[in-house]
């Protein structure tokens, strides 16, 4: 594997992304040589650390996460990790980086490549990218930076963060990063579409009756009640995560597996995404909060919740293209918090049609993301000592020697990254039409807010979710395949 010379230039070095995520990510490529002698990393935060107490920070977080770890290697990694402490918002502070990153890059043979990850709080990203373009911090190199979600909070937002981001890199140096991209069975979606006629040739609107997706989170707000007050349910998941899954679905098959024909394809269906209106939205669409138990708090009871927050824990929803090989076919979503249990999946759901034996149940096609990866079909076969038709699943699930070899998603991207590969990232032209639609919802649940009668049923932890959700369908005879 090559070995990629880069000067890494980390915001929020301190973080618990970073910890948890980022360097256990970056070990293992250093592991395979991605990177190994020619890098280094310039963690930064408002903490005043030394380098010596940074590079222990590194260690530990190897070491959490790796059973079995070299400890010359991960001393040799931590040792091309160094800290700045840092106000994003003092433009001193970045004169005293770049002239850490032009010493660095001579001691590493960086060869002027940069790489910036925003790791922080979103609010800074704006005040960063400006002040990398008026310190002109970019090398004299390859220069790209990542962005973490959510890249604004509307339209609007998305649009000025945007335009910062762009003084000081082109659209092909701009990795806007969501995990979900990284993830195994996400991967798998594209293959499994293409790569097999049995599913290839019944991925039409003629054989498909809708597909449901479902990201079901297992635990409350808990702590981030503030950050949640700004966002919910809706921007937070259904923004990004949902929507780039329900892309992958959806899209026409592309020219080649190239980053470039992959977001070509993307941007030919986002073109012809239905942007709901005030009607849909009352039809199709569902926002919930929780409510309390005996052993949990109701969101408005929340740390740093408003007890009369209109912000929903729950939305779910109707997506439809025009364009496309299921245009025309209704993509339902829902996530929220405080489900019965984790989990992450897709139901494609098949029409019926004709058959000799009379009642069947419905054949699937189910792709379960986490906390299992697998993809099993349900299918009808005959009962062994009576009359009549069972369901039975053929299912593709990893052993766990397979499991073990899986990167964390993560790891997958930033390799991606290093190696300029942007196909599982998202273009500003895919992101517009994504805020495009989740402001148009936003603005029809905000006027029901300010009729002073918003509908936003309260449901029960360990559920899924308000009953209210069960009635979004187009057809009767529809309803949610995992319950």
């Amino acid at each position: 594997m090559k070995n990629i010379p880069v000067i890494m230039v980390l915001f929020g070095g301190s973080g618990d992304l970073a910890h948890r995520k980022l360097y256990p990510a970056l070990f293992n490529l250093y592991e395979q040589g991605l990177i190994h002698d020619n890098f280094a990393v310039i963690g930064t935060a408002r903490r005043p650390w030394s380098h010596e107490f940074f590079r222990e920070q590194i260690t530990d977080a190897i070491h959490e996460t790796h059973d079995e770890v070299d400890e010359n290697e991960v001393k040799d990694f931590a040792s091309h990790f160094y800290y700045q402490s840092h106000d994003v918002t003092n433009v001193e502070h970045y004169v005293t980086l770049k002239e850490l990153a032009a010493d660095l890059d001579s001691r590493y043979s960086a060869q002027g490549n940069r790489l910036f990850y925003m790791a922080m709080a979103p609010r800074f990203f704006g005040t960063i990218a400006t002040h990398i373009n008026d310190q002109k911090l970019t090398g004299s190199g390859f220069n790209r930076i990542v962005v973490e979600k959510p890249f604004g909070r509307d339209l609007t937002s998305a649009e000025e963060l945007n335009k910062q981001i762009t003084a000081s890199f082109e659209e092909d140096e701009i990795f806007r990063i969501d995990h979900y991209l990284g993830k195994e069975m996400v991967q798998n979606i594209l293959p499994l579409r293409f790569s097999n006629p049995l599913v290839k040739n019944i991925w039409n609107s003629d054989d498909i009756k809708n597909i449901q997706v479902t990201l079901a989170e297992r635990l409350g707000v808990e702590a981030r009640g503030g950050y949640y007050e700004t966002s919910g349910a809706l921007r937070d998941m259904v923004q990004n995560h949902i929507f780039q899954i329900i892309t992958l679905l959806a899209m026409p098959e592309p020219k080649d597996i190239s980053a470039a024909s992959i977001h070509a394809a993307k941007q030919e269906l986002l073109d012809s995404l239905i942007i709901p209106n005030a009607e849909d939205v009352k039809k199709h669409f569902v926002r919930g909060q929780y409510a309390g138990s005996d052993t949990t708090f109701a969101y408005r009871k929340e740390p740093n919740v408003a007890e009369d927050s209109t912000t929903e824990t729950f939305a779910a929803g109707e997506v439809k293209f025009n364009a496309g090989p299921i245009a025309g076919v209704p993509i339902y979503f829902r996530t929220g918090k405080e489900f019965k249990e984790k989990k992450n999946r897709i139901d494609i759901v098949l029409k019926h049609h004709n058959n000799p034996y009379g009642r069947a149940h419905s054949n699937n096609i189910s792709i379960e993301i986490d906390p299992e990866s697998k993809i099993f079909f349900t299918i009808n076969g005959k009962k062994i000592s009576e009359p009549g038709i069972r369901r039975e699943n053929l299912t593709y699930a990893f052993s766990k020697e397979e499991l073990a070899q899986v990167p964390d998603g993560y790891e997958r991207l930033l390799h991606d990254v290093f190696v300029n590969d942007s196909t599982n990232f998202t273009h500003w032209s895919e992101l517009k039409r994504y805020w495009q639609f989740i402001d148009a919802v936003e603005a029809a649940w905000q006027k029901e807010n300010e009729a002073g009668n918003p509908d936003i049923p309260q449901y029960l932890p360990y559920r899924m979710g308000p009953v209210e959700a069960n009635s979004i369908f187009e057809s009767p005879t529809s309803h949610w395949i995992y319950e």
